[in-house]
């Protein structure tokens, strides 16, 4: 499969941002101090007045997103990933999870593909901290067209807190413009009979064009977009993994707490199943490019291939 565009998740939610803030005044931005990284500068120039820079002070900023989501606001709160759900993580459970109050929390930056920020910035265990919170919902989109239906979704979302992972660099945008997110639910993007292969986030693109290769050799791999993480669709992933026998699990993330995890736990007690999880076994990330990292890690289409082989000799 040969991708004719690239685009950035983060860009992507930067401008769906700012043309919501014309159409919801409860819609109130904040960030720390990475307002140009975040893409919520856009937001910034046509809402100043609803847009808050709260410094570096992460923890800050939730405590009060969760006081604006408290008195009527809606709040997105936007910062990398390794702060968000790193050092914020103890107000997110305090005042966000605990309550179960409507905050956005979208951060940029996570995985890999921050690059040459290195390990400090690769966040690989955001998913893991999130789903493991009660109340918290979990998003990855696929690409950026998905990354704005989730941004509209999540702006009128008022059930509890919903965390959105995106990331910094551009990548293949593979969804059709009419694209409709659904929370919870997990699409097929593509059918097959010998593997299942589910993947959120970056490795959706990668995913694809590991099953044309395949395809080549006889091996038809079914390719479902897991983007929602929490709640997890089980009814479409049984009953791929119930067609094909075999499943291979691909994110851009620790193979421990995220994806690879939620999908082998459904299974064990489910459908017991052959799984194969690509993702980071349990390294951190290094300062280098966003390409090399993703190859070097094993997150390339090389990797997944290797993977597929692997489930299927198994």
């Amino acid at each position: 499969m040969n991708f004719e565009r690239y685009e950035g998740t983060r860009d992507a939610y930067g401008a769906t941002l700012a043309a919501l803030g014309h159409e919801d005044e409860r819609i109130v931005v904040l960030t720390a101090d990475l307002a140009g990284s975040t893409k919520t500068d856009l937001f910034a120039k046509e809402h100043p007045k609803r847009f808050f820079n709260m410094g570096v002070a992460e923890a800050d900023m939730m405590g009060v997103a969760a006081g604006l989501a408290m008195s009527g606001y809606r709040p997105f709160a936007s910062t990398f990933a390794v702060f968000a759900t790193g050092k914020a993580w103890e107000q997110v459970r305090q005042v966000i999870a605990y309550p179960n109050t409507p905050v956005r929390i979208v951060a940029t930056h996570a995985g890999l593909t921050v690059g040459e920020d290195g390990a400090s910035h690769q966040m690989l265990e955001d998913i893991a901290n999130m789903r493991v919170l009660p109340n918290m919902t979990v998003i990855v989109p696929a690409d950026a067209i998905e990354a704005r239906a989730v941004t509209r979704f999540v702006a009128g979302y008022d059930e509890g807190p919903v965390y959105v992972r995106l990331a910094r660099a551009k990548f293949p945008v593979i969804l059709k413009e009419d694209y409709a997110f659904e929370l919870g639910k997990a699409s097929t993007l593509a059918e097959g009979t010998d593997v299942s292969l589910f993947a959120c986030g970056v490795m959706v693109s990668a995913a694809l064009q590991a099953r044309d290769k395949l395809a080549k050799e006889g091996i038809f791999v079914e390719v479902v977009n897991v983007s929602t993480i929490k709640p997890l669709d089980k009814e479409t992933l049984l009953a791929s993994a119930k067609k094909t026998g075999a499943v291979v699990t691909a994110e851009e993330h620790q193979v421990s707490g995220g994806l690879g995890s939620a999908v082998c736990e459904l299974l064990s007690e489910e459908l017991p199943t052959r799984v194969v999880r690509v993702g980071v076994h349990d390294r951190f990330g290094q300062s280098g490019s966003a390409d090399a990292l993703i190859t070097h890690y094993g997150l390339d289409t090389s990797g997944l291939l290797a993977a597929i082989k692997q489930v299927l000799r198994q």
